[in-house]
Order: structure tokens, then C-alpha cells, then sequence
């Protein structure tokens, strides 16, 4: 018989790991939807475990803004895609690993497959469209799905749909209003709190590819940074829920509800591009602050969210549509929202001004 690695002995001198133990993680493949906050450490410490396989997948780029919590990346790496940065920061951690570095999103075409080839699934994606995809696949397929969010000084850390639990529908039968919720972009996020959820999900990760101790399944880990506490949530099973209750009406990613990914109210940066390039282009507003408007902007009139209900209904033309921008996409969504419900035709650019930078010139 083999010596052990060294690496591994102290992680092999626990109870319920021992050689049989780092064999099952050896074997184990680990899907990582986004490598981005969550995903990094997550990745970082489920290859150096030795996880055999690790999937990675992301269609992001590497900006800036990223550095002070996405710690696979630096400098030297903005612009390039996260998969591929974080793949070769992975094999130099760990030759012994395989990690699949996959330029893409999580979309219905793709995940059924992803998710199946899996052994457990850790959500680090930052939309609830994603999550509710994530979490339908998992049901389907039959994996446990590691969740985490993070805003501001706080984190939420679960597992979804392990041995009969609940799952992301349970606790969020419906997402948000858009816009009531901001996204890091808006709202900011302290790094080592990014930091600290990734570690749970890496650590309830190993827990259920090892089967030992008690998982998240059924509770909702609430860390509070700024206090410096913790409260666990319970949430159960709902009978009624449409992917795990009891008369499930999801029975393929094709059923999925996706609040976000199929918006028709929103466009995607490149056909922006286009419709304001053409003959009858819509009327694009910023609603971002005239501070943020004067630092950088697309074009068009600065509109101050909280003016939106007045704009609505006395200056904006209904038969004219509208194309509304703001930084990330939240306040934008939430000023579309606004102006059709008072008969304007608005449309939100998805990803804003962030996204928009992002489109090669």
C-alpha cells in the first residue's frame, strides 16, 4: 500500500476522513457555479483538500474592482476570463486535481448536464435568476447545492436540497421587487465578509463528499460582521413548492421560472449598441447621480430615481420607448419598472454602465 501524500496527513488524522475518506475526495467532482467572491476560496481550498474535479464555470472577465475580495486574481490578470486565470492558479496549488475551466453561463441548455456530472453543486452566482436555475437543476438531477450571498457585512450560507431538505424556492418562493434589493455593484461588500461565506461553503462541501457531521440542509447561517455574531434560521420543506414539494410543476430546465434571464424588459449591451445606432433610437436615460453622470456616461439626460414618478408622466413621450442605465442594472430595472407601470415603453440595460465598459470597442 501507497504512503499518503503529505499534504493530506493532517487532514487525514481526523475522524471520518482517514485514507478511505481522501479517496472519496479524490473521486468527487465539484461544480463551482462562479468563481467570483464565494467561488475563489471555495476553489482554493476544495483543491488544495484534494477534490479530484473541480468545473468552473464563469463567462466574467477579471475587472479591477474585483481584487479586493476575488482572491485567485491580481493586477496582472484584469480582462482576462476568471476561468482561465483560476484554472492555472488551481493545477499550481495542486497538480493532482483536474479542474475544467468552462467560459460560460448557467444557463437551461447547459445545466441539467453540468449539474448531473456532479457530486455536489456550490451557487456562488450573484443573480437570483442563476440561483433559481442552480437550485431547480439540483432537484432534478438529485445533488445538494452549497448556497451562499453575501451583501454589505453580511452573509447567508445554506445547503439546499440535501437528504429531503429544503430548497431555494423554499426559502424564496419569489425573488425580490427588482431593484428593492442593490447588488455589491450598489450596495458594496466588505472583502474578508466574501471571504468568510466562501470558507463555509468549502467547509459544508467537504462535510457532504465525506458524510460527516451535521449539514446546513434546513437552516439559514446569517453572519452578522459588523457585530460580530451569528444566528441560524430554520426553514423546512414547502409541500406546494414547484421543483421539490410535493406535485412538482418544474420538470425540466425548459418549465424554469427566470425572473431575470428572460426579462423582455431588458437588453443586453450589444443590442443596445445597435438599437441606439439606428434610425429610431429610444431615449436613453441615466439614472445614476449627476456626480456619476459626469464622471462617465453613455449619454442622454441624468433622471434622479426619486423624480422618475414626475418624468413618467409629464416629459417622456409613451410612444417613444425608453432605454434606462445605471451603474450595475438594479436602479435601472427598478426606474423600467416605474415608467411602465406609468405607460412608458422602458427597457433596462442589463449588466449598466459596468457591462457596457465591458463591450470590446
Amino acid at each position: 500500500m501507497e504512503p499518503p501524500d503529505p499534504r493530506y496527513l493532517r487532514q487525514m488524522l481526523l475522524p471520518g476522513v482517514g485514507r478511505e475518506g481522501q479517496q472519496r475526495l479524490r473521486a468527487a467532482s465539484v461544480l463551482l457555479v462562479g468563481v467570483g467572491g464565494l467561488g475563489c476560496p471555495v476553489a482554493l481550498y476544495l483543491a488544495a483538500a484534494g477534490v479530484g474535479r473541480l468545473v468552473l464555470v464563469d463567462d466574467d472577465r477579471v475587472d479591477t474592482s474585483n481584487l479586493h475580495r476575488q482572491v485567485l486574481y491580481g493586477p496582472a490578470d484584469v480582462g482576462r476570463l476568471k476561468v482561465e486565470v483560476a484554472a492555472e492558479r488551481l493545477r499550481a496549488l495542486n497538480a493532482d486535481v483536474a479542474v475544467e475551466a468552462r467560459p460560460e453561463r448557467l444557463t437551461a441548455a447547459n445545466a441539467r448536464a453540468l449539474v448531473g456530472a456532479s457530486d455536489v453543486v456550490v451557487d456562488g452566482s450573484d443573480t437570483f435568476a442563476t440561483r433559481y436555475l442552480t437550485s431547480d437543476a439540483c432537484v432534478l438531477e438529485g445533488r445538494p447545492c452549497v448556497h451562499a450571498s453575501v451583501l454589505r457585512y453580511e452573509a447567508q450560507v445554506t445547503v439546499l436540497h440535501h437528504a429531503g431538505g429544503p430548497c431555494y424556492r423554499c426559502l424564496y418562493p419569489s425573488p425580490p421587487p427588482a431593484g428593492l434589493l442593490p447588488d455589491c455593484n450598489e450596495g458594496g461588500v466588505l472583502g474578508p465578509v466574501v471571504g468568510m461565506a466562501g470558507l463555509l461553503q468549502a467547509t459544508e462541501t467537504l462535510k457532504l463528499l465525506l458524510d460527516v457531521g451535521s449539514t446546513l440542509a434546513g437552516r439559514l447561517l446569517v453572519l452578522d460582521a459588523l457585530g460580530t455574531t451569528t444566528r441560524t434560521l430554520g426553514f423546512t420543506r414547502r409541500d406546494d413548492c414547484p421543483s421539490c414539494g410535493d406535485a412538482p410543476t418544474i420538470r425540466d430546465v425548459s418549465d424554469l421560472f427566470l425572473p431575470e434571464a428572460c426579462d423582455t424588459w431588458t437588453v443586453e449591451p450589444a443590442a443596445a449598441r445597435v438599437w441606439l445606432a439606428s434610425d429610431t433610437p429610444p431615449v436613453l436615460l441615466d439614472v445614476r447621480s449627476r456626480e456619476e453622470h459626469e464622471q462617465q456616461h453613455i449619454g442622454g439626460s441624468v433622471v434622479p430615481l426619486g423624480e422618475l414618478d414626475a418624468v413618467a408622466t409629464c416629459t417622456l413621450d409613451p410612444a417613444c420607448p425608453v432605454l434606462v442605465y445605471c451603474l450595475s442594472g438594479a436602479r435601472s430595472a427598478r426606474a423600467a419598472a416605474l415608467l411602465r407601470k406609468a405607460g412608458v415603453a422602458a427597457y433596462s440595460l442589463r449588466g449598466g454602465m459596468q457591462a457596457w465598459l465591458r463591450m470590446p470597442a
